[in-house]
């Protein structure tokens, strides 16, 4: 695809979080952003890439700010288009005042993501790199953060050009082989298609199960608290914030939803979810609690299964042991017995699991270094990773183009299976950029001999 760079219509947003800052940046992008930045500035000229010092003058010439204003000259931009960014002192007045003059002066507001889809729409960036932009801003681990740095850099892309150039080539043997069926080709070729395409279903396939186990990865992992009421749940998740956020009392069923609240530990952030108490109730308000609780463990990334040292063993304990016990081969599983303090009336050796011993009005580190050690090994690899439930979709399409494409090989008719592997370029490639049938034309014919 030959770079053509869009003017369009010029749009303008904030390109910082609002609310007081020490800058906030006012961008503009399209045809008309250096002649806005020129009415705005009253200057006629500006070096590109280079901050110039300006006041700022609304419609009847009156000061708005004085601001460094930088203009990136298309198509060497972010958008592949004009663009002028006016990095304004912080505050929301000064730039919605800045932002309002803009619009008088002919841009109109930008959509949400608008500024990368051009980039995209003028070929500055694929969707991959696209993708992992919208999700940087969000990661919430350092490990995250570092992954998605590199698929800016085009690592994802390199893996979906890898499988798009071996699907290409495959089809481009099929085609050979239909179009040229009366030459002599080799025998092994089907079982060499074959074998070549199982090989890549397997790789796909192991990135796209990898990438659905990590789901919180990018998100941030979501660590559900599970127990019998007053097991002191709220003042685990108290103790974890470090400040009071769960009501704690001796009353049975006081938590009667989920509260959910983030907390950073190690170079991880995790939501820590304080679930209702499980146990047989009649009250219909805390029955739908405790029916919450156990669709969170469901979506729990990570479980915490707390028990209480100073009381004895019960069916309301039985029931926490049954959920955790179906769970924990999908999921790692903490069991933690609090409330050490207190005279033991526990016979922990009924929940056959390693136990981790703390008081959460003495301290919980125990269980912080036990959840660090989980995070920590959900985060070891340096394996592809899809960061999309959009490409990770793309990727189920691919294997079931490919998977559909093995009975016609295997039977010969070989338009049939050109169909499904067609199918499955176009899938694999529209993670990231279009496929050209083109490519196809030039891998068929490239080891043609001279005049042939």
């Amino acid at each position: 695809m030959k770079n053509q760079f869009f003017q369009t219509d010029t749009i303008v947003a904030l390109a910082t979080s609002r609310g007081r800052g020490a800058i906030s940046i006012v961008r503009v992008s399209g045809s008309d952003a250096l002649a806005i930045a020129s009415k705005l500035t009253k200057k006629s000229t500006f070096t590109p890439r280079h901050a110039t010092l300006s006041q700022l003058f609304d419609r009847n010439n009156e000061i708005i700010d004085e601001a460094l204003v930088l203009y990136f000259n298309a198509p060497k931009s972010f958008t592949g288009e004009d663009i002028v960014e006016f990095q304004l002192h912080g505050g929301d007045a000064v730039a919605m005042v800045a932002i309002d003059e803009i619009l008088n002066l002919g841009a109109r507001v930008a959509h949400p993501g608008e500024f990368t889809k051009r980039a995209f729409l003028n070929n500055k960036l694929d969707l991959t790199k696209a993708e992992a932009i919208a999700k940087l801003i969000d990661a919430k681990s350092k490990e995250s953060a570092k992954l998605l740095a590199r698929q800016l850099k085009g690592e994802l892309k390199k893996f979906v050009d890898a499988q798009r150039d071996e699907l290409v080539r495959i089809l481009a043997n099929s085609e050979v082989m239909i179009d040229y069926a009366d030459e002599d080709l080799p025998d092994e070729l089907l079982k060499n298609l074959e074998d070549s395409l199982k090989k890549l279903s397997n790789e796909l396939l192991k990135t796209k199960q990898l990438s659905e186990n990590r789901d919180g990865f990018f998100s941030g992992y979501k660590v559900a608290i599970v127990g019998k009421p007053n097991v002191g749940k709220s003042s685990l998740l108290n103790s974890l914030l470090a400040y009071e956020r769960a009501i704690v009392s001796e009353i049975e069923g006081t938590t009667r939803d989920t509260i959910e609240e983030y907390i950073v530990l190690g170079e991880h952030t995790i939501k820590i979810v304080d679930t209702a108490g499980i146990r047989e109730s009649e009250d219909r308000i805390e029955k739908i609690g405790i029916e919450y609780s156990k669709r969170m463990i469901e979506d729990s990334d990570i479980i915490i299964a707390l028990f209480d040292n100073s009381r004895e063993f019960d069916k309301n304990d039985e029931e926490i042991l049954s959920i955790i016990k179906k769970e924990k081969s999908q999921k790692p599983l903490i069991v933690v017995m609090n409330k050490t303090d207190l005279e033991n009336r526990f016979n922990e050796a009924l929940l056959e699991e390693e136990v981790v011993k703390i008081s959460c009005k003495e301290s919980v580190l125990a269980l912080k270094n036990a959840l660090l050690k989980i995070l920590d090994k959900m985060h070891e690899g340096s394996e592809q990773i899809l960061i999309s439930k959009r490409q990770i979709d793309i990727v189920s399409r691919t294997i079931e183009s490919i998977n559909n494409s093995f009975a016609p090989l295997r039977r010969g008719e070989l338009e049939i299976f050109s169909f499904y592997i067609n199918e499955a370029i176009g899938n694999i490639s529209s993670i990231s950029r279009p496929y050209e049938h083109s490519q196809m034309l030039d891998e068929m014919f490239s080891n043609f001999c001279l005049g042939k």
